[in-house]
Parts: structure tokens; C-alpha cells; sequence
């Protein structure tokens, strides 16, 4: 399929001006295809050419203001529109389209549990073509009409409100002008629960067989809900500008979940089947806030050209974190942030594949490029960049830049240079230097303190700023609490500094125990310790009073370790030592996920690794006894996640499998038992008998991804073989099953099994990438990868493939990234 660049689209937006779709949608034709009917009201400007992208099974007619034109001419996904006149304009098309798989336009799943059919639509960024014929790009913002016919005993939804019409037709309201990628349906036999909120209708909905899962969450999702519409209210202007609310919760989504104007679609993972701790309640709650948020940043104003995705994926971010925090019991979701989406963009920003926040227009060429950049620097990146932002301009000013942007920008489209232009209007300050600096620039800048003693016992602080940007940052003074003998530490002051440092270095009274840099997590750099403080640090982390600092704490030393400043056992003791006295969730959750994946599996050798698995055995056990008395029942369930996880011998877990129960709680629920099965099946101490027998208990969609992640992780050859067959040869795998058995495929314990599927790798992932398109190259690139072979054959063997094999841009970028990733272990092993 030929991609959409930047110049082709402003060559058809200047041509161009799209008022109407009137789609008519069957889905009763069949399980692999479904009939599409549209007609599309538009007017050129001049006379011209151009062309309308459809990408059918079957193109059956086309007629243009009544004229038929030859359905052969369709080349590729372009049908040409040849001799168009200046003035109005019907084009009318008839096709039957393809159901996908893979999560791309119009996917279709059948759930196991019960044999019930569902389908929906997930046209980001340019996948419209694969539902209705369109001119697919952003800033031809159009009407949409939209009337489905479905099988008996379905619903359908919709951008706005739908109603049926007897005999399976339905009709949704027609929509304000939003742009082709936002166009949403979704159809099946749905669990719906409504209710209303400020006179505007409110839905919640999920497959049948998930129903009493989601009326157990009903009250809580509808109160996050209804907390983060008033909040936004109370900030924009502008009230929210669609007919009704539904939040669907569909099966094999791809993403977290897509923005859809009133029908916001969310992977069904959300919907939960099993335990869950608070933190991974606050991480729904929280994309709930991010999907309101793109009501305005992304719906009601929507990006030009895919340059700025940022002005949309930045603002959701930072705006889903900040209005949690403000109108949800959930009032410390920056510390979640800072471990693990914050990581994430640090992460990014190291590759040789970063770019600015927003990249120049030229970077940008196509949408092919365009989709590599929803990534850690779209999101976490320039979401701190707006921290930072608000923490500089002041949270006033910037609300009046935002709601300047709205009011002239609404149901249209904005640059950045617009909405920088708004922000300008509000402040005195330089708003246009500082987006220079932030947005137009890539890397992480490094603080480093610098502690001079002075008279009388007082001391003075210098900051080495390595990099570009300028800092606003909280300098926190932590002295130890000589009442517990100084296993705590108590914040002295917290001191607000400009960096770099113009009127010199900044009096800070007698030397700290701690000094830390970024206290409060406000900007976006790594941090460093003096050599006072770091040792403070390990003996006293744990005795910070705030998680949020403990979270900045953490991140500095994550990023020593992967810069190869701090030793990978370091990391591990400092964890061994503090994590059994922590209490937040989310620091245990991702401190314990990023040693046992990153350092035990990556930045240690395999001959290191047994003893980091023993030291997280230990300490995950030490947090189950911590939690015997049930007052804490995340943190047990952390704990308990995490010792399956690295259990080095199948006995203990194996025993919680056949009593259905951890010794003083948890009972295993399916999460539990698929996680339980699946290390034993890495360790050899299960087989397919028993990998069956699970799938009889559970076969619900979920139970069937992990059976096929056991059997993709048996020790056995033939296990193996099949597993590889059936991710790149027969290509019939969903996108989520195919996802799972890669999960199952490469383990640490097995390398020598697996060694041989290492270079094949490279061949099959690039062929079947070329066949099966964007969204599986980057699942392929996530999931099968081969991460666990950390080596300089491996290196060898990716800079190869890129160099010679052509992978498509999506592939590309996730085996450039991979690369990198190893490349940093092994240097952070050399060290």
C-alpha cells in the first residue's frame, strides 16, 4: 500500500474543501468481508486532478456527479479522479472491504468463551481507506453520516448517538466537522451500562462474556468518568463538543486506547477478570483522563499534518496526569509517571532513532514516518516538556494560551507555530525561545550538583548542566531524623533554582545529607549525586518522606546503571535493601519489573543472573511475609506476580498451582494460574497435557493467549518449531495471539535451545513485516525479538538486516531501537 506524503496532502488541501460522507456499513455479508456504500460531497477550487484512497476487496462501482468511471483504474489504494472541474462535486462508491486481524480498520473477533462476534473500527492514522473510500488526511475535515446494517440481536455505536431503525439498520446522528482517522463504529452484541451527566448520555461497554466484570467496575469508571468532564470543564472554555459519552472496551486493541469523538475505544484488558492493584486501577483511570482530554486536543483541534502529533499525544498525556491528580481520589499520579512513562521517554531520547518533540515538517515526509513518532518522546517527553512548561509560564497563563488556541482553532486544524502563537498572547514571556529550546531539540540534558564548603560549616551549589535547555528545578535539602537514629530523612527546605545559574553559585546553608537535583520531578533531565548524597542514598532511600522524590531517587539510578556509571549489582542491592520497607505500588511495581527484565535478563551475563534471580526471590518473598497480615493487598500481589516470575526452581509455585492458593492469600485467579504455568513451562516442569487441561478451565480469549505463551515456552524442540511456524509462516495468528506466543518464544533459561531461530529472525520478521503490514512489523519488532541474546552476533546480525534487508519503516525502527537497547548492555557489561 503507497503511503500519503505531507505534499500530496497540502497539494489536495489546497485543492479541496470536504463537507459530507453519508457511509452505509453491512456487516451481515459474511465473516470475512462487509459491503460499503458511501457517497462523499466535496468542491475542488480550481480545475484538477487528485485522487480518493480505498483500499477494497472488491471495487465494484464508482460514479463521479453521475458519471461511471472504470473501478480498474485503482492502483494500489488510489482511485484517480482525473479532469475534476472547479466547483461541487458526488462521489459515489460501492465496494466490499476486508475484516482484518490485526486490529487495523475493521476488526472482527470472535470471543471463545461464547461464539459471539464483535467488530470495530481503528482508522488511526491512515487505515479509513480500509472502511470507506476517503480522502485520508487530517485536514480535511468533513461531516460524517454514518447507517449500519447488523446482525439480529446487535447494537452499534458510534460517534454519535445511533438509532435503530428496525430490521438491523441503524443510524448514528451525523457528526460535527472531525477529521477521516476519528470516524468510529463498533458492533456486536454488547453488555451496555448507561447513565447520564450533565444532560449529556454516558456508556460503558464490553463483550457479554466480560459483563460481570465491567458491572463490578461500573460505578468506578462512570465516577472517574464524570470527575474528569467537570474538571475539564472548570479549565476549557470551550464545553465539550459532541452528542454523547461512550467508552467501549474492545478485544485485540493494539493501543491503550483511540480518542474517537463520543466513542472513545479501549483495549478490554481494562475490563478487568482478575485482581488488580490500586496502581493498575489509576493507570485505567488515567487513560480514561487522556481520551477525555483528546475531546479538545486532537478532536475539537486536530493536528494539520502528522508533524504535531505532539499537540495531541503531549497534552493528553500531561492533561490525564494533572486533572487525576486535581479531581480523582487518585492524587499522586506523577510518582507513576516519573517510573514509568518518564523512563520510557528517557529511553527514547538516547536512541539514535529520538527526535525533537516536534520535529520539523521535513522530518515527516509520510505517514509511514509519521507512525514511528507515537512513541516514549510524543508521549513522556512532551508531556514533561509541559510540566516544565506550566512550572515556568504558571498554570494561568497557560490555561489562557490553551483556551485562546480552542477559540480559534475549533473544528479546524493547528500547527505548532499557532499554538505557540496563543500562548504568546497570554504572557510576557518568551514563549517562542522556549519552545526552540524544548520542542525543537532531542537528548536529555544531565545535572550534576557541585558542593562547595564555605564559612562557618555553610556550603554553596553549582550546577553542571550538560546540554541546551534551560531548567526550572526544586533543589531538595534532606537532613537525617536524628529521633529514629537517621534511617529517615526529613526535608530541610526545598529550594527553586534557574539553570543554567546566572547570579552564581546558590547559598544552600550547612551540607545536606542529601541534596537532589529535579526534587518534585518538575523538569526533564537526569540527575546526579554529589558523593555525600549518594551515599546517603544507599543507606537512606527508603527514608525519603515523599514518593515522588523516592521516584526521582530511583530514576537516577536507573539512568547510572544504563549509562555504566553504576554497576548492575549496585542497582540490585539498593533494591534488596530499600523496597521491603516501600509502600508505593507503583515504585515496587516498576523498580521490580525493571530489575528483573532489564538487569537480571539484559545488563548482567548469564552467568550473573542466577544470583540477581536469587536476590529477587528473596526480597519478593520478604514482601509476601511483609503482607501476611492482609492490610496490604497490592503490595502482596506485586510481590507474588514477581516471585513466579523469577522462580529458579518450580517447587514452591507449583505447589500454589495445584492448591489453587498462596499460603495466606491469593487464591489464584486465571492471571495468576496462566503466570504460574507459564514459568513453569520456561523451567520444564509442566507439559501439554497440563497446558490443555488449563484451557478446558479457562478458554476465555485471555485463556487462549496464554496457552499459546506455554507452549510457545516449553523447553522442547518441537514446541519450539511450531511456535515459529505459527508466528511467521501461516499467518493466520490475531495480532494478540501472535503477540503472546512471541512472549513465549525467547526465554534466558533456553538459549541454547533457541540459539539456531536467532539469525533466522532477521529473514523471517522482514518477509513477514512485507506481508502482513505496520501493525504486525511493530508487534513483530516488540515481541519477537530476540532481547535475551545479548552479544556482538546478534548486533552483527540486526545491522546487517537494516542495512541490506530493507525492512519496512515500522520494523525498522523497532529492530534499530532493539539494537541500540543491546548495544547499551553490552557496553553497560563492559563496564
Amino acid at each position: 500500500m503507497s503511503v500519503l506524503t505531507r505534499d500530496e496532502a497540502q497539494t489536495r488541501a489546497t485543492l479541496l474543501d470536504v463537507h459530507r460522507y453519508t457511509i452505509d456499513l453491512d456487516l451481515t455479508t459474511g465473516d470475512d468481508t462487509f459491503d460499503s456504500k458511501t457517497v462523499i460531497r466535496f468542491t475542488a477550487r480550481t480545475d484538477a486532478d487528485t485522487f480518493i484512497e480505498v483500499k477494497p476487496a472488491e471495487l465494484r462501482s464508482v460514479t463521479l456527479d453521475g458519471q461511471p468511471l472504470d473501478p480498474e483504474t485503482l492502483d494500489g489504494d488510489r482511485l484517480p479522479l482525473k479532469n475534476l472541474t472547479a466547483g461541487a462535486h458526488e462521489l459515489r462508491v460501492e465496494a466490499a472491504m476486508r475484516y482484518s486481524r490485526t486490529g487495523e480498520g475493521m476488526h472482527r473477533f470472535t470471543d471463545p468463551t461464547d461464539g459471539e462476534t464483535y467488530v470495530y473500527s481503528n482508522l488511526c492514522m491512515d487505515d479509513a481507506q480500509r472502511v470507506f473510500p476517503v480522502f485520508d488526511q487530517p485536514d480535511l475535515k468533513a461531516v460524517f453520516e454514518l447507517t449500519v446494517t447488523a446482525p439480529h440481536g446487535w447494537s452499534v455505536l458510534a460517534n454519535g448517538i445511533t438509532t435503530d431503525l428496525g430490521d438491523g439498520r441503524w443510524q448514528a446522528a451525523p457528526t460535527p466537522l472531525i477529521s477521516t482517522y476519528l470516524v468510529a463504529v463498533a458492533a456486536g452484541p454488547w453488555h451496555s451500562v448507561r447513565t447520564e451527566h450533565r444532560g449529556l448520555p454516558f456508556g460503558i461497554h464490553c463483550r457479554r462474556s466480560l459483563a460481570p466484570h465491567l458491572d463490578a467496575d461500573a460505578d468506578e469508571l462512570f465516577e472517574i468518568t464524570k470527575q474528569c468532564y467537570d474538571r475539564y470543564h472548570e479549565k476549557f472554555e470551550e464545553p465539550y463538543p459532541f452528542d454523547s459519552y461512550d467508552q467501549a472496551f474492545v478485544p485485540e486493541f493494539n493501543a491503550g486506547a483511540m480518542e474517537n469523538p463520543g466513542l472513545v475505544t479501549f483495549r478490554d484488558e481494562f475490563v478487568y477478570r482478575s485482581a488488580v492493584t490500586d496502581t493498575e486501577r489509576q493507570t485505567r483511570a488515567m487513560v480514561i483522563a487522556h481520551e477525555m482530554a483528546h475531546m479538545w486536543f486532537g478532536d475539537l483541534v486536530t493536528l494539520r499534518w502528522w508533524d504535531d502529533i505532539w499537540l495531541n499525544e503531549s497534552f493528553a498525556e500531561y492533561m490525564g496526569y494533572q486533572t487525576l491528580t486535581e479531581a480523582t481520589r487518585f492524587t499522586d499520579t506523577w510518582t507513576d509517571f516519573g517510573v514509568v512513562r518518564k523512563a520510557w521517554g528517557y529511553d527514547a531520547d538516547q536512541r539514535p532513532s529520538t527526535h525533537p518533540v516536534a520535529p520539523d515538517p521535513e522530518l515527516v515526509p509520510d505517514t509511514a514516518s509519521a507512525m514511528l513518532n507515537f512513541d516514549g518522546i510524543s508521549y513522556a517527553k512532551g508531556a514533561s516538556a509541559l510540566r516544565q512548561l506550566v512550572t515556568w509560564l504558571g498554570e494561568k497563563d497557560f490555561l489562557a494560551g490553551i483556551n485562546t488556541h480552542f477559540a480559534r482553532h475549533k473544528f479546524a486544524n493547528a500547527t505548532l507555530a499557532d499554538f505557540i502563537d496563543s500562548l504568546a498572547d497570554g504572557t510576557e514571556r518568551d514563549v517562542h525561545a522556549w519552545a526552540d529550546t524544548w520542542l525543537r531539540t532531542t537528548g536529555v540534558d544531565t545535572l550534576t550538583p557541585e558542593v562547595t564548603p564555605g564559612a562557618e560549616g555553610t556550603c554553596t551549589l553549582q550546577v553542571d548542566h550538560k546540554g541546551s535547555r534551560p531548567h526550572r528545578v526544586a533543589v531538595g535539602l534532606y537532613d537525617q531524623d536524628v529521633a529514629d537514629e537517621g534511617r529517615h530523612l526529613v526535608l530541610r527546605d526545598r529550594l527553586h533554582l534557574d539553570i543554567p545559574q546566572t547570579d552564581g553559585p546558590l547559598p544552600i546553608g550547612k551540607r545536606p545529607a542529601l541534596l537532589l537535583l529535579n526534587d518534585g520531578d518538575l523538569t526533564y533531565a537526569k540527575v546526579r549525586f554529589d558523593p555525600q548524597s549518594f551515599k546517603t542514598v544507599t543507606e537512606n532511600l527508603s527514608g525519603l518522606p515523599s514518593p515522588l522524590t523516592r521516584a526521582v531517587v530511583w530514576n537516577a539510578l536507573r539512568d547510572a546503571l544504563r549509562d555504566g556509571e553504576l554497576p548492575p549489582t549496585a542497582y540490585l542491592e539498593a533494591a534488596r535493601a530499600h523496597l521491603p520497607h516501600e509502600t508505593d505500588l507503583a515504585l515496587v511495581q516498576g523498580i521490580l519489573g525493571f530489575a528483573s527484565v532489564q538487569v537480571a535478563d539484559r545488563y548482567l551475563t548469564p552467568e550473573e543472573r542466577p544470583a540477581a534471580l536469587a536476590t529477587l526471590t528473596d526480597l519478593c518473598r520478604d514482601l509476601i511475609r511483609r503482607t501476611e497480615d492482609g492490610d496490604n493487598p497490592g503490595l502482596r500481589l506485586i510481590a507474588v506476580r514477581h516471585f513466579i516470575d523469577v522462580a529458579a526452581h518450580p517447587d514452591t509455585i507449583a505447589a500454589w498451582l495445584a492448591d489453587g492458593t498462596v499460603p495466606g492469600g491469593p487464591e489464584l485467579d486465571p492471571e495468576l494460574r496462566w503466570r504460574v504455568l507459564a514459568r513453569l513451562a520456561v523451567l520444564g516442569a509442566t507439559d501439554e497435557a497440563a497446558i490443555a487441561a488449563e484451557l478446558d478451565r479457562d478458554p476465555s480469549a485471555t485463556g487462549q493467549e496464554g496457552a499459546a505463551r506455554c507452549r510457545a515456552a516449553l523447553p522442547d524442540a518441537d514446541a519450539k518449531a511450531r511456535a515459529w511456524e505459527a508466528m511467521f509462516t501461516r499467518d493466520d495468528l490475531s495480532n494478540y495471539l501472535y503477540i503472546a506466543t512471541a512472549q513465549g518464544f525467547w526465554q534466558p533459561e533456553q538459549a541454547d535451545l533457541v540459539r539456531e531461530y536467532v539469525p533466522r529472525f532477521f529473514e523471517d520478521a522482514v518477509a513477514l513485516a512485507a506481508r502482513r503490514g505496520p501493525a504486525m512489523a511493530d508487534a513483530t519488532g516488540r515481541w519477537a525479538f530476540p532481547a535475551h541474546a545479548v552479544d556482538a552476533e546478534t548486533l552483527r546480525l540486526g545491522e546487517r538486516c537494516l542495512s541490506d534487508a530493507d525492512p519496512i519503516p515500522a520494523l525498522r525502527r523497532r529492530l534499530a531501537d532493539h539494537l541500540d537497547d543491546l548495544g547499551r548492555a553490552l557496553r553497560v557489561r563492559q563496564a
